[in-house]
């Protein structure tokens, strides 16, 4: 709000939007909110977005995939923050990295990125520590992810590069292959669950909160600083890296996911793994009803019989009842 102020309200349907998005976050931290609703002020805030960028007459499939894009990321930022100092982290490292490339390219106002920084400095200080002051809820990430999303594609639109999307990347390997297990496993996406690797890394493993907020953040900062060095190179070469690096990424994520599934006891997983049994099973049991079907016989009618008395028992089994 200051930089708003202090800007002469530049931006506006930008900050519009962001303001439907706090207050829906923050009203549903209180008391709760229906999905709906809150996807709803989620569309309504990344349209008024758009609108800002002045995209608004691009092909429509470029928007749709905007808004899938911006909506997941505002979601995924949500899911991430679970364990201490990993939205402060995590958000430094990636405003770090659009605070120094807009020193070169100069795509947005240098106090945009600072102001957005400072008052992340100032919830770090209070949530990264060992024993966490407070934390963001619903309305710090939703709120963090929008604004890194304005520079970010602020920043897409002033060089063409979409390399930059890399800057989310180890938040998009976390969450894509997490929610691609759920979808897998038939729960909802949006369900709540503690099958992350960093809440698996922090909880059940047992390493320190802070030791996987760090180690998160770093590998950002190194996938961020190699994405800086290689847009100087064409598109091919860009393309080249981005498969190359989320493969080697990905293969170490699942790697090290299954190892964890193998070797500790996951709270909750016993439920998915039983679920995932049970359709197997249900589908086997269809399949095998389908060919067992033409062999059936249905018996018309059943004859229901007393239970005899004593005195008839010898009489009953020799007429073979």
């Amino acid at each position: 709000m200051i930089y708003f102020v202090k800007n002469d309200f530049e931006y506006p349907w930008f900050f519009l939007g962001l303001t439907l998005l706090t207050y829906i976050s923050f009203l549903d931290d209180i008391r709760g909110v229906h999905p709906t609703a809150r996807l709803t002020v989620h569309f309504a805030s990344v349209l008024l977005m758009v609108y800002e960028f002045g995209v608004v007459d691009y092909p429509w499939y470029y928007l749709a995939l905007a808004f899938v894009f911006s909506i997941g990321v505002i979601n995924a930022y949500n899911f991430m923050d679970g364990i201490n100092g990993m939205t402060a982290f995590c958000t430094l490292v990636m405003g770090g990295l659009l605070l120094y490339v807009n020193t070169k390219i100069n795509y947005i106002e240098q106090d945009f990125l600072i102001y957005t920084l400072l008052g992340v400095v100032v919830f770090g200080f209070f949530n990264f520590r060992k024993k966490a002051a407070c934390f963001a809820g619903d309305v710090g990430p939703a709120v963090l992810s929008f604004m890194l999303l304005f520079a970010l594609g602020k920043l897409i639109l002033k060089t063409g590069d979409f390399t930059y999307i890399l800057f989310l990347g180890v938040y998009g390997i976390e969450i894509g292959w997490s929610v691609a297990r759920r979808v897998y496993q038939g729960y909802h996406i949006f369900q709540p669950h503690r099958t992350f690797l960093l809440h698996m890394l922090s909880n059940e493993v047992g390493h320190s909160s802070l030791l996987v907020s760090t180690a998160y953040g770093l590998v950002q900062l190194l996938l961020g600083v190699s994405v800086i060095y290689i847009v100087q190179f064409d598109a091919s070469v860009q393309w080249s890296f981005a498969v190359a690096v989320l493969s080697v990424l990905s293969a170490f994520y699942l790697v090290l996911k299954q190892y964890v599934f193998h070797n500790y006891h996951i709270k909750g997983e016993v439920e998915h793994a039983i679920r995932r049994q049970r359709i197997r099973m249900v589908k086997a049991w269809k399949n095998k009803r389908v060919q067992l079907a033409p062999e059936a016989r249905l018996v018309e009618e059943v004859k229901i019989i007393e239970m005899p008395r004593k005195e008839k028992r010898e009489e009953l089994l020799h007429t073979g009842v």
